[in-house]
């Protein structure tokens, strides 16, 4: 078995579903295992691991802007044996297959600097799915994305939650406006573009 290198991906890495995600695929790994946060930065010794799993959310159908950094220094690596990298990625839609145009640019970037591509989890429905009753269909992809990695797999897993698109709507909104009142705003104010005291639609 060879060493892990897991790669928070998320600007709220210290508070984000990635690191619940990350969090439950360590109880499922077998090997040695580090993890890095791409917003805090720092050296990598890229030459300790055999894989690297990247743990990141959508954001405008692409890779985080934290996590080019560090896909940056790992393209001007030039080792060997390059690791097998794969990927874990959620999106706040339902639909899983949102993350697909996030996936290809991290498969492009494999095949552009010689990395083997691994295991692939795409999960929507991402941002609520750990706080529902539905919390083990992740956990269960998880699963299955640790066991395919640890027996050499290049695999796509996907999950979501079993609801239709309405109920979904209708579920999401309860969840940010109850996001919202914890944060002492109003659905009303959450509709609107202004930021900070700065109206972003002008």
């Amino acid at each position: 078995m060879g060493r892990l290198l897991i790669v928070n991906g998320s600007p709220r890495a210290p508070r984000s579903n990635s690191r619940r995600y990350i969090e439950y695929l360590l109880q499922n790994w077998k090997g040695a295992a580090d993890q890095y946060a791409a917003v805090s930065g720092g050296p990598v010794s890229f030459e300790l691991y055999t894989d690297l799993l990247l743990v990141f959310p959508l954001y405008v159908d692409g890779v985080p802007a934290v996590l080019l950094p560090f896909l940056k220094t790992l393209a001007a690596w030039d080792g060997t044996p390059r690791p097998r990298v794969h990927v874990l990625v959620n999106c706040g839609f339902l639909e899983p297959e949102q993350n697909q145009v996030a996936v290809k640019m991290v498969r492009f970037f494999c095949k552009r600097y010689g990395f083997p591509w691994g295991m692939t989890l795409r999960i929507g429905s991402g941002e609520a799915i750990l706080d529902t009753p539905f919390a083990w269909f992740a956990h269960r992809g998880i699963r299955r994305l640790a066991a395919g990695m640890q027996s050499g797999r290049s695999e796509v897993v996907s999950v979501r939650m079993p609801l239709s698109k309405a109920l979904f709507v209708r579920a999401s909104t309860r969840y940010w406006s109850g996001y919202g009142a914890k944060n002492h705003m109003t659905a009303e104010q959450m509709r609107t573009m202004e930021i900070e005291g700065r109206d972003f639609q002008t």
